[in-house]
């Protein structure tokens, strides 16, 4: 025998298996990372007391100002991040929410991801040294660069790697520093022909670039609606798609002659 149950009483029967997923699901790990702006470095100067970018076999410029490149900070592989996580950081313009595969393609092991970007940074490094030589004319059996940056991974400083090794030999071409004496940070990545790549995390990125000094971010040009998001006041954006249309951006912002795009 089977007694009948009130409406209130089926309803709370009924709501039982969703609350019971609703909690699961607010418990349960998901398959996202959360970021936040990262540390900035100067490559024309010194990181954790060691220089940045080192060149042999051809003069070397005294250079002002900062190019400072950017970088995210993201929960690690193996971080539970639950439901609360996500929603908290929805809310929040100092943190992002990003699939983990997007973050960390190369699997969940944190000893291979480390391996992983490290071997990016150093094919990087090559590139952005092709690139800065071959733009200058410059022979890589004769002149020889070192970039070191440590704790830093992937390929996103290519673009400020090529810009400073520029700078260091070259300036703006007429005795002058590319960056005018202000701190100009940015990102991108960079092949050897001098072409510039996205790279992700830019929102978080000028909000770095703007707590450490910073005036000027060069995005790649990709990327010029992810960056608009929540940019930080006083920060100008110019995007760039090689690497000689960006030191032509930077000469004309220094000089006043000539235009500087704008996204």
């Amino acid at each position: 025998m089977f007694s009948r149950l009130t409406r209130p009483q089926a309803i709370a029967v009924c709501a039982l298996p969703v609350v019971a997923l609703l909690a699961t699901a607010a418990l349960a790990p998901l398959p996202f990372s959360v970021a936040q702006p990262g540390l900035t470095a100067n490559v024309l100067g010194e990181n954790k007391g060691t220089q940045v970018i080192t060149v042999s076999g051809a003069p070397v410029r005294d250079t002002k100002g900062q190019l400072r490149m950017t970088t995210i900070e993201a929960t690690s592989p193996d971080t539970r991040v639950s439901l609360p996580d996500v929603i908290d950081s929805w809310f929040r313009t100092d943190q992002a929410v990003m699939p983990r595969d997007s973050v960390y393609p190369s699997g969940d092991n944190v000893k291979e991801i480390e391996q992983h970007n490290e071997e990016q940074m150093r094919e990087s490094q090559d590139a952005a040294t092709q690139a800065a030589l071959g733009y200058l004319g410059l022979d890589d059996k004769d002149v020889k660069v070192s970039l070191k940056l440590a704790d830093v991974g992937g390929p996103s400083a290519g673009l400020l790697f090529s810009l400073g090794i520029v700078d260091k030999l070259d300036g703006d071409g007429t005795g002058g520093d590319l960056t005018g004496g202000r701190v100009i940070a940015g990102t991108g990545t960079i092949d050897a022909a001098g072409r510039v790549g996205a790279v992700g995390g830019v929102a978080l990125k000028t909000q770095a670039a703007k707590r450490d000094g910073a005036t000027v971010f060069l995005v790649p040009k990709a990327e010029c609606g992810d960056a608009r998001a929540n940019l930080p006041k006083g920060l100008r954006l110019i995007p760039v798609t090689t690497l000689k249309s960006t030191v032509s951006s930077l000469v004309a912002l220094e000089t006043g002659k000539g235009s500087v795009p704008s996204c």
